[in-house]
Parts: C-alpha cells; structure tokens; sequence
C-alpha cells in the first residue's frame, strides 16, 4: 500500500511539474514575442532619433533642453520611471510585487529618446528591461496572475529586454534571475527567462535588428604571469566598478541636496554636459559605441576615459536624462581594460573585452550572466579568463551596486558581517572580522604587484607626460 501511495503521490508530482512546464513555455514566448516587438520598436526609433541628431552641428547644445523635457515628462508623467529603467524594475519586483504601471512603458520609452538621442550619456538596456516589465505586469494583469506568478512574468520581461538590446539570448535569461539578488539566482523563473529570451532574441532579429559580435583572435600561452595579470585586472576592474558606484551615489547626493523643481535640474545637468563635451569630448557623449569598437579593436583609447565617461553619466541620470546604466558600463570597463593592458604591457583588445564584462560582474552584482556574456559577444577562448575576472571584480566591488534596490542574499566572504534579506540601500553597517593568513597573502600580492609593474607604469605615465 505504501509503494502504490509513493507511486501516486510521484505521477501526480510529474503531472503537476509536466503543466507546469507547458504553462511557463506559453506565458514566456507570449512575453518573448511581445517584448521583443515593442523592443524592436524602441531601438528603431532610438537609432533613427541617434541618427538625426549626430550630423547636426553642436548637436548637444540641446541637451539642457532635453533633460528638462524628459524630466518634465517623467515627473508628471510617472515618476517610476525615473533614472535608469532596470532599477525601477528590480524596485518593483521586491516592494510591489512586480506592480508596474502602464503608463511606464510610453513614458520611458519617448524620455530614453529624447535623451540618449541628443546626447545624453545613458544606455537603451534599462529602458527595454522596463518596456518589458511593463508590458509583462499588464499581461499580468489580464490573467488575474498572483504575486508569485507576477514577478516570475516581470522578471520574463527583464530577461528579454536584455536579450533583445545585446543579442545575448542566455546571458540576457541569466541577468534576469541574477541581477535580483547579491549571491543568489532566482531559480523560479529559470525556465521562463530562458525562453522569452530566446523568444524575444529572435523576433527580433527577424524585424531587422543587428547586432554587434566581436570574436576575439586570442590564443592565451598559459603561464604563472598571464594568470598574475588576470587575477590583477580583477582586482584593477573591481576597483574601477567600485569607483564608478561611488560617483553614481555622490552625483545622487549632490541632485537630493539641491532644492529646485525637479525639471530645472534637468537644465541644470544638460548645462553641465554641454560644457563638459566642449572641455573634453562628443565621444562620452550617448551611447559611446564607435569607442567601444575601437578598444575592441585594440586602438589606444585616453587613459581618463573612463572616468570622464563616469562623470557624463553620472550627470545625465541623476539630474533629469532617462536610459540605461550597462551601455556605459562597456564603455567603462573597455576604455578601462585598455588603459589597465598598456600598464601592464599586454593586448588591448583582449583586455578591453575582459574588462567590458568584469566591470559589469562588479557594478552589477551579476558574475555569472557576465561570464556567459563574454562567450556570447567574444568567443570561447576568452571565457575561463574573463570568468576569472568576472568573479573577482564582483568580490573586490564590495555589498554595493549600481541597483542599489538589490537584496543581499549572502556575504561574499566569511571574513564580513553583512545583514542579509535587505536592500543594499538600506544596510546599515557592515562588520569586518579579518583574518591573519588573508590579510598576508593579500599584502604580499601587492607588494609583488609593484615590485614588477613599478618600472613599466613609470615608463609609460613618461611617455604619456611627453
């Protein structure tokens, strides 16, 4: 009796499991192919808008204009849709049980374009993963789903946005269940993700979009030093992702403390970029592509650029621009890569590409979607080397993000207290408890570090100097 009990209770757990299965598959290829039409659209008229704006003279000198419009837009419009869209995404996710408005969809969609297209220093990832939150909480809404159901389709949503701006089909189902939490995947929304990534990679492509692949010519001779400069370069990329969250937060501060109607700022941060593309650049400008090929490429890229690309960045989302935060990112982790690869006298191109996917591990919080990134965009060869990367810039960046809305799920190291179960913006203290042997190691690594790099950064700050 008891074994034909076992063998009921197991049938029925395979027929639960079986609807389940072909319940997701359909809710997600119906979010794919949603999201990957309307996402198709925003590129479209983002690239057209981009298209426009670039060949008129001094084009930026629109961006006060601009910013304010968006501003404007967004805070009467609907204030959720402020800043960089994957945020608001992961916010809703965790205190409104994936609730998202309607009317987000439009707004962000019309404020990304007024900004990014005149300039502003933003990305078109964050706008698509809440187009597609959007849109998948109003499918929600038609079915009647739960909270459980709700956020397992908005998280649908994410990943295929993201798919859909990079032609990253697993990266993009990764970065869905990953970004969510710090040191935890969201297994529930596994199988979805998967699909309305894939799905929504594919229409995509059938209604014309391109994308950019840039496999790399690498063929690594393993050696004691190739791995030195690897693990180096996690460290150097954690810094430079560190940094880079720090400046997000500083810039917020400075927009909190100034005490105006909230679409003056917007002319406030259009003024600054305007004079800051005069003083440096229209290079940091927008979505920075043509410099991120040419790092891919292996040319020399200004050893400040990606900290001026922070400064453009910072300015444009906290003070009125709408967009993405993970197209500059790249921008970033490129520029930073090549800088990092002439100090140390290694190929540009190799570690422009590491770079590009470590600095999003770090800034992010998500090490394994950037991983398998880095074999989408660039080829296998590369991926045990940026994997490595990945993990370390991740671990160095600390319990910060640039999703500050982010729930650590865990402490990246046993040598640090941290409270789990909360948003990182609303972590109080963090408790170091080091331990004698990490710290040593630790010491003697940067010692050896500037024991053999010393001579060759001296040589080239000369020649930089001359």
């Amino acid at each position: 009796m008891d074994h034909l009990t076992r063998r009921v209770r197991e049938l029925v757990e395979g027929l639960v499991l079986f609807t389940s299965v072909i319940k997701w598959f359909i809710l997600a290829s119906l979010v794919g192919l949603i999201v990957g039409a309307a996402t198709t659209l925003f590129l479209t008229v983002l690239d057209k808008g981009i298209d426009f704006f670039s060949t008129q003279k001094n084009y930026f000198l629109l961006l006060p204009l601009s910013l304010f419009l968006s501003s404007l837009i967004v805070c009467y419009l609907a204030p959720e849709a402020v800043g960089h869209g994957t945020e608001r995404v992961i916010r809703a996710i965790h205190r409104q049980g994936g609730k998202i408005k309607f009317i987000v969809v439009p707004v962000k969609f019309i404020a990304t374009v007024i900004t990014v297209s005149t300039g502003g220093s933003a990305g078109k990832e964050g706008p698509c993963a809440q187009i597609g939150g959007g849109l998948a909480s109003l499918l929600a809404d038609i079915f009647r789903f739960d909270e459980n159901d709700r956020k397992k389709l908005v998280i649908c949503g994410i990943s295929a946005g993201f798919s859909t701006v990079f032609g990253t089909p697993i990266a993009g189902a990764m970065f869905g269940i990953e970004v969510l939490f710090v040191g935890n995947l969201f297994y529930d929304a596994l199988l979805p993700s998967f699909v309305s990534g894939m799905v929504s990679y594919q229409v995509a492509q059938q209604l014309g979009i391109k994308y950019f692949y840039h496999p790399l010519d690498f063929s690594p001779v393993f050696s004691g030093s190739f791995v030195l400069d690897v693990v180096l370069a996690g460290v150097f990329f954690g810094l430079i992702a560190f940094l880079f969250i720090e400046i997000m937060e500083l810039f917020n501060e400075i927009s909190k403390r100034i005490k105006v109607w909230t679409p003056v700022k917007g002319l406030l941060g259009g003024t600054a970029l305007s004079v800051l593309a005069l003083v440096f650049s229209t290079r940091y400008l927008g979505l920075g592509l043509d410099t991120i090929k040419e790092a891919l490429d292996g040319s020399q890229i200004g050893w400040c650029a990606f900290f001026v690309k922070m400064l453009f960045t910072s300015i444009t989302l906290n003070f009125g621009g709408s967009g993405g935060i993970v197209t500059p990112i790249f921008f970033i982790g490129a520029s930073a890569g090549s800088v990092f690869a002439d100090i140390v006298g290694i190929d540009r191109a190799t570690f422009a590409a590491i770079g590009l996917v470590s600095l999003l591990a770090g800034a992010a919080n998500t090490p394994v979607s950037a991983s398998i990134m880095s074999v989408e965009l660039f080829g296998p060869a590369i991926a045990p080397y940026a994997a490595i990367v990945c993990v370390i810039s991740y671990l160095i960046t600390g319990h910060r993000s640039v999703y500050p809305t982010q729930i650590i799920a865990r402490s990246k190291s046993p040598s640090i207290s941290v409270e789990t179960g909360k948003e990182i913006e609303s972590i109080q203290a963090v408790t170091i408890h080091p331990r004698s042997k990490t710290l040593l190691n630790l010491i003697l690594l940067i010692v050896k570090f500037l024991r053999d790099n010393i001579n060759r950064l001296y040589e080239w700050l000369k020649r930089k100097g001359q």
